[in-house]
C-alpha cells in the first residue's frame, strides 16, 4: 500500500510543479495528492491499530493478573 502512496505523491508533486502559481501548486498538491493519501492510510491502518491496541490490553491484563498469583499461595 504504501508504494501505491509513494507513486500517487510522486504523481501530484509533478503536477502541481508544472501549476501556473506556487499557491496553486501547493493547493493542488494538498487536495490531489496530501489529504486523500493521508486518508487511504489512515483508513488502510485500522485494522493494524485496532490489533495493537488489543494486544496492549491484553499485556496489561496478563501483569495485572501476574501481580495476583502471589496472593493466592496457600499459607504455609
Amino acid at each position: 500500500m504504501y508504494i501505491l502512496a509513494i507513486g500517487w505523491l510522486y504523481v501530484t508533486v509533478l503536477v502541481a510543479v508544472n501549476e501556473p502559481s506556487i499557491v496553486a501548486g501547493i493547493i493542488s498538491f494538498m487536495f490531489y495528492g496530501l489529504l486523500p493519501c493521508s486518508l487511504l492510510l489512515w483508513l488502510g491502518g485500522t485494522k493494524v491499530r485496532r490489533q495493537r491496541r488489543a494486544h496492549r490490553e491484553s499485556l496489561a491484563n496478563q501483569h495485572l493478573d501476574d501481580g495476583d498469583r502471589s496472593d493466592t499461595r496457600a499459607d504455609q
